[in-house]
């Protein structure tokens, strides 16, 4: 009756159907449970969650005769591991750079880096294609690029060749450039902020912005032209009522 789980050498071809959904609820609720970041970014921790998963549960949807117990508990097991992994990442910014490639830049201020191009292994021609791919064509219009950890490349255009908006009517424009992270998870990057300012002038400008502390603030950007941009950490209800209340 459970051959479908237990498996047989002669197993029906309605059990394989029944196998086959079985299989799709259980990987459907594995990614729901890590998250819409296992499909998104493809990184190597996430391509070898895929690439384990897909072999382990793949096999008894071929073979009738495998008990699906045996794979549905390592994969379970893989995809709490990798749970697990994701989250240390996450909370360590350290550890975070051993299973994430950091971003490369491979153009900046328009000159192609060729040191930085061998490092990340892309060819001349693989580059042209994906400044194609990215309406970059003509690379004198670019002033950034940069090769990013799921191994995609985003271009940032010279000031003067992106798109128009209003508030560029009548005005001259002014570059940029890369925008240089100063806080990160409600930790200042020290050799970044050494570069624009101290740590006075950091929290002089969260105060600006309603933000009292480098700690309180999730993201802190600053580009060459020296606009800044600000998001402050989400903080929970019961934290805010505590704060109200002391």
């Amino acid at each position: 009756m459970f051959e479908f789980w237990t498996g047989s050498e002669t197993l029906p071809v309605y059990a394989f159907i029944i196998r086959a959904t079985i299989v799709y609820v259980y990987i459907f609720i594995i990614i729901k449970v890590l998250g819409q970041r296992s499909m998104v970014a493809i990184n190597p921790i996430d391509f070898l969650f895929a690439v384990i998963i897909g072999d382990v549960v793949g096999e008894p949807l071929a073979d009738g005769g495998i008990d699906l117990s045996g794979p549905f508990a390592a994969a379970a097991v893989i995809a709490g591991l990798h749970l697990f992994l994701s989250y240390i990442a996450l909370k360590t910014p350290r550890f975070r750079r051993v299973i994430e490639d950091e971003p490369i830049v491979i153009i900046e201020k328009g000159k192609i880096l060729h040191k930085e191009l061998t490092k990340a292994k892309i060819t001349v021609e693989s580059l042209l294609m994906d400044m194609r791919l990215q309406d970059a064509s003509d690379l004198s219009e670019v002033d950034y690029a940069v090769l990013e950890s799921n191994g995609q490349i985003s271009v940032i255009k010279k000031s003067q060749y992106q798109a128009l908006t209003p508030n560029d009517m009548l005005k001259q424009t002014s570059p940029k450039g890369y925008p240089t992270v100063l806080i990160q998870d409600g930790k200042v990057i020290e050799a970044n902020l050494k570069k624009v300012g101290t740590k006075g002038w950091l929290e002089e400008q969260l105060q600006k912005r309603g933000i009292r502390h480098h700690s309180d603030c999730f993201l802190m950007t600053m580009d060459e032209s020296g606009k800044i941009y600000v998001s402050q950490m989400n903080k929970r209800e019961e934290d805010i009522k505590k704060e109200i209340f002391k």
